[in-house]
């Protein structure tokens, strides 16, 4: 969801936590017990998350520096103005990929009884520390540059969340991820990417992002609406085979004329971890949920063809 080398900043976490259910479903109530945050400070449990997030860090970025960059050109630190790039699409892919890295983290220190300010703060300051690491890396590319829209991207999807939790102790409005497969990256596979992770990562055409806000956390208990559904508004764009431009040909190979253009969404959406009655298992793994937009009926606007519906958008 970044540009530069397009890691997926949060790869590293689900990994660790599918390997432990994986561990723990023999003892379904060890299992429920593991995954239910601590009331108080656990030290064995925050030791285990800053030494797995400390090698994992380690290895993302000796992996970056010698697998990545050292393909290309090196330079002295310079900035480089990517504004007018990709109708955007990656500065949103930015803002939602550091406000879903802060919430993960600090979830991770709320299971390890670190009380939520601080574990709230402590995840804003991951986010942010790990993209501007990023950016740094890029800044010494000669392919790339440390881009100021970008970090202002990474600046607003962390305060997002974290005003959120000084406003709310709870996040109300969350920065959701979809694709679905498209066109475009047939005749720019480099660029765009050549199967589907590298198509999820790099063609912002199939990308879509969603501000999407939980209804119910904003209306008294007494309410009775459903504690899980969602409203969301999206943002995409289509039509694109370079940053700025399409190319009319790649590797001799003409290339039709599409045009560039932004698109505007509304739809339902779920957060399905907020429902009753789900265990701490249920929670921990619906929570992808908050990352991932669930596919639903949903209108567009464009300026090509105006409002239409969609029965099921991804």
């Amino acid at each position: 969801m970044i540009d530069g080398p397009y890691i997926c900043s949060m790869s590293g976490k689900p990994v660790i936590l599918s390997l432990a259910i994986l561990l723990l479903m023999k003892d379904p109530v060890t299992a429920q017990d593991f995954f239910k945050p601590s009331p108080n400070y656990n030290p064995g449990r925050v030791n285990g998350v800053v030494i797995a997030e400390a090698a994992i860090g380690t290895v993302v970025t000796i992996g970056l520096n010698y697998l990545w960059y050292k393909k290309f050109p090196r330079s002295k630190f310079h900035f480089f103005n990517d504004n007018n790039e990709w109708l955007n699409m990656d500065k949103m892919g930015h803002a939602t990929t550091a406000y879903n890295v802060a919430a993960i983290q600090s979830d991770l220190l709320r299971w390890g009884g670190v009380k939520p300010g601080v574990a709230a703060l402590a995840g804003t300051l991951t986010a942010l520390g790990f993209l501007t690491m990023v950016e740094i890396m890029d800044g010494h590319s000669v392919k790339w540059g440390f881009s100021r829209g970008d970090m202002l991207a990474n600046l607003a999807g962390c305060m997002l969340f974290e005003s959120q939790q000084l406003m709310w102790g709870q996040q109300r409005i969350s920065l959701k991820y979809s694709y679905h497969h498209t066109l475009f990256a047939h005749y720019a596979p480099g660029e765009l990417g050549r199967n589907l992770p590298q198509r999820m990562l790099k063609d912002y055409n199939g990308q879509t992002y969603w501000l999407s806000v939980n209804i119910g956390s904003f209306l008294p208990a007494s309410s009775g609406f459903p504690s899980w559904l969602n409203v969301a508004a999206g943002y995409g764009a289509e039509g694109m085979i370079g940053g700025v431009k399409n190319p009319t040909e790649i590797n001799g190979q003409p290339v039709p004329n599409f045009s560039r253009y932004r698109q505007f969404y509304f739809t339902f959406d779920t957060d399905l971890y907020r429902a009753n009655g789900l265990s701490p298992l249920d929670v921990t793994l619906l929570k992808l949920n908050r990352t991932f937009k669930m596919p639903a009926p949903a209108l567009e606007w464009n300026k090509e063809d105006g409002l239409k519906g969609h029965w099921i958008y991804f």
